[in-house]
């Protein structure tokens, strides 16, 4: 991993965060794994782990119990007010996954380029060239690829996405199934989107994710309507 120690630790932090929320590998009271192990799954150094655990603190997310380690507080991220948690038991189809999709990471893009922070903007490049990477050496770029849309999420600094982030990941699976259709859409639509971030030309971003979406539209044999 490349980049400053504070993007590696925001990056890292997304990633704990990912397999607590998303892929729930952790539950509220479950240990995370000892500092050396996990420092090594995430390839990064235990100082930049450090950092990540210390965001996740500041977040209500896990807690640090002396000479017992690091525990999940919360299995889901707080939120006063907003209980989405009905969505995690609905069943749905293809086209409604994509269709949500449209509805919400259109916007969040916009917001990601008018409030990305510079460690924010350089985790969301820094993945988009890991994806690039991956297809360069034939491997299946689907958990970089969720990767990449969660950080633009996050970007967008609105709390609501954190909470839909499983739903777009499970379509973003859904369509990576089809990976050799969708590689070569996918690369060029990231490039616009990282591109408009960076410049921070929300409507630029916001146009090139629709776009990315309507790719994904094609490739699952749907239409747009």
């Amino acid at each position: 991993m490349t980049g400053s120690t504070s993007s590696l630790s925001e990056q890292a932090a997304s990633q704990i965060m990912d397999m607590i929320l998303v892929e729930r590998r952790f539950k509220t009271g479950d240990k995370l794994p000892n500092e050396m192990e996990l420092a090594e799954e995430l390839g990064i150094s235990r100082v930049t782990l450090r950092e990540a655990i210390r965001i996740l603190c500041t977040r209500g997310l896990v807690e640090i119990k002396r000479g017992r380690g690091t525990f999940v507080t919360s299995y889901e991220l707080p939120m006063p007010g907003a209980d989405l948690s009905p969505l995690e038991t609905v069943s749905a189809s293809n086209r409604e996954l994509l269709e949500i999709r449209m509805m919400v990471e259109p916007p969040a893009a916009y917001y990601a380029a008018k409030r990305a922070t510079e460690e924010e903007i350089n985790i969301i490049r820094e993945l988009s060239q890991k994806i690039e990477e991956a297809a360069t050496h034939g491997k299946n770029p689907v958990k970089i690829e969720q990767d990449f849309h969660n950080a633009i999420a996050l970007a967008s600094h609105n709390q609501f996405m954190t909470k839909l982030m499983p739903i777009i990941n499970k379509s973003i699976y859904t369509d990576l199934t089809y990976f050799e259709e969708s590689i070569t859409y996918s690369l060029q639509d990231h490039r616009e989107i990282v591109r408009f971030i960076e410049a921070g030309n929300g409507e630029g971003a916001q146009a090139a994710m629709r776009l990315h979406i309507l790719h994904a539209y094609q490739i699952s044999n749907l239409q747009f309507e």
